[in-house]
């Protein structure tokens, strides 16, 4: 079997801790188009890019008392929040990517509560993040250990879950803001946390600075090469399209998709092992929960896809590509999207 580029671990630090030192930097806006439409129509995005409508408190950053909208109603928080607990995975991510630490987060099955990721993006915090407390399960958090925290604010995001229950159960111990959820939404719920704790400037300099650099990485590109983005994990294959999470990085990229990967009404679907081309494409992204690649690349149709013959498969970090919806994660498929296929 042909060699595989792979790109683990142990070089995302550097990574990560480039791509951030490129983020404070950086001060352009991007433009309304990708590279290969500059001259022609804008882009429409699948992913937002805004505050949802109707969503956010409108109040200028640092100011407090705020009512918050958000997706299970109104919430007035009345200082700048010190004590956060996240509920959805990708919170974490993007309350560190503010400068705030939560107290206490979640974590989903077989994940880290805080992810590797975080931790080589983040290393000054770590002391904070080994203090951070497990609360459960981000599907059924523990409510009694949430309220022992004696949190000033909660996010959760009402995917996956009994959202209004919860949201009942959350709201009687400390002020609650409710998120869309999934990585469809990442951006969008990205600006209403940031509403929330009164950092939504940054929040959307952050956005503009990002943006403007996938833009400018995609025009880098020669070839137009479609990438196509795969996961295993426990008995599920999966291939993501234009609504996941990796599929909007490459979007804000103007990288082209394999037709099997266009799809925009799902954020992925599940293959059989026997449907395996789909996942075919000039380059695979992949990624394995638990790390053991030969979950796929032991797969019978593994060596018939045209990427493996042409050695243009790469392993990718699972947190980063598929489990985790934040900005800082963004920018690491960002930045391997740049490693691997910048011209």
């Amino acid at each position: 079997m042909p060699a595989i580029q792979s790109t683990r671990r142990a070089s995302l630090a550097a990574v990560l801790l480039a791509a951030l030192a490129l983020t404070g930097c950086s001060t352009a806006t991007p433009e309304s188009t990708s590279p290969s439409t500059a001259d022609a129509h804008p882009v429409e995005y699948v992913t937002p890019r805004t505050m949802p409508e109707g969503k956010g408190s409108g109040a200028d950053d640092g100011v407090f008392p705020r009512t918050v909208a958000h997706f299970a109603g109104e919430t007035v928080i009345d200082r700048a929040p010190e004590k956060v607990v996240v509920i959805s995975t990708g919170q974490a991510d993007a309350l560190l990517t503010l400068g705030v630490v939560p107290i206490g987060s979640t974590s989903g099955d077989g994940a880290d509560m805080v992810p590797p990721y975080l931790y080589d993006a983040f290393p000054d915090e770590k002391d904070a993040l080994d203090a951070v407390t497990y609360v459960g399960s981000r599907f059924e958090p523990d409510v009694e250990t949430i309220a022992n925290l004696a949190p000033d604010l909660i996010l959760m995001s009402s995917a996956g879950k009994d959202a209004t229950a919860l949201y009942a159960s959350l709201s009687a111990i400390a002020p609650t803001v409710v998120t869309q959820g999934t990585g469809l939404y990442w951006k969008q719920d990205f600006l209403l946390l940031a509403d929330s704790i009164g950092k939504t400037g940054q929040a959307e300099q952050w956005l503009d600075n990002y943006q403007n650099d996938a833009q400018a990485f995609g025009a880098t590109v020669e070839g137009a090469p479609t990438v196509s983005f795969l996961r295993k994990n426990a008995d599920r294959t999966r291939v993501f399209g234009v609504a996941s999470f990796s599929g909007s990085v490459a979007e804000d990229a103007g990288l082209a998709r394999p037709e099997s990967q266009q799809f925009v009404d799902d954020t992925s679907v599940d293959i059989s092992s026997e449907q395996l081309d789909q996942a075919d494409a000039d380059w695979i992204f992949y990624g394995v929960q638990g790390g053991d690649d030969s979950q796929l690349t032991s797969l019978p149709l593994w060596p018939t896809l045209a990427a493996v013959d042409d050695e243009q498969v790469v392993a990718v970090d699972d947190d980063v590509f598929y489990l985790n919806v934040g900005p800082t994660a963004a920018r690491g498929v960002l930045s391997q999207l740049e490693e691997t296929l910048a011209g």
